[in-house]
């Protein structure tokens, strides 16, 4: 059976990745997502955090380090075979790992973004073996992307 890591930034990437309970129900899983001082998750499956990222602080690419280093661990003791993530930066360590190991990565660009691709988007785009846009109109920036309408 697979494995597969579903990966988050906080917010409404989370209640995206959320939505997906269905297909995490249906497979050996496990969640990554952002440490807050807000965060109130109630699931049953193993939970791992990371370093809140936010590109304009001046901390920025420590930060980025650091969760590239705990992304490192968590692939390490957890072997997925497949990453499904909603973005955003935080993400962005993990979907690499996961692609140098040759394992599959599932980007889910997000409901949110309309018209404009997302700076995480535009960058695992790249690599990712299926990327999902929410919005038909997104298919003019992933012209690869595959659409089927929002997961909500």
């Amino acid at each position: 059976m697979k494995k597969i890591c579903f990966i988050a930034s906080t917010g409404g990437h989370f209640e995206q990745l959320m939505m997906l309970k269905p297909l995490m129900d249906k497979y050996d899983s496990f969640i990554v997502t952002e440490k807050t001082g807000y965060s109130v998750i109630k699931d049953d499956r193993k939970i791992y955090y990371l370093n809140q990222v936010n590109r304009h602080e001046k901390t920025f690419i420590f930060k980025m380090i650091a969760n590239g280093v705990q992304s490192i661990g968590i692939f390490i003791r957890e072997k997925p075979d497949v990453v499904i993530s909603t973005g955003a930066l935080a993400t962005i360590p993990m979907c690499v790992l996961v692609k140098i190991f040759r394992k599959k990565v599932i980007f889910i660009e997000s409901f949110a973004k309309v018209t404009s691709p997302t700076l995480t988007g535009k960058l695992v785009y790249k690599f990712a073996d299926q990327f999902y846009v929410q919005w038909e109109q997104m298919l003019e920036h992933y012209q690869k992307a595959i659409f089927k309408g929002g997961i909500y």
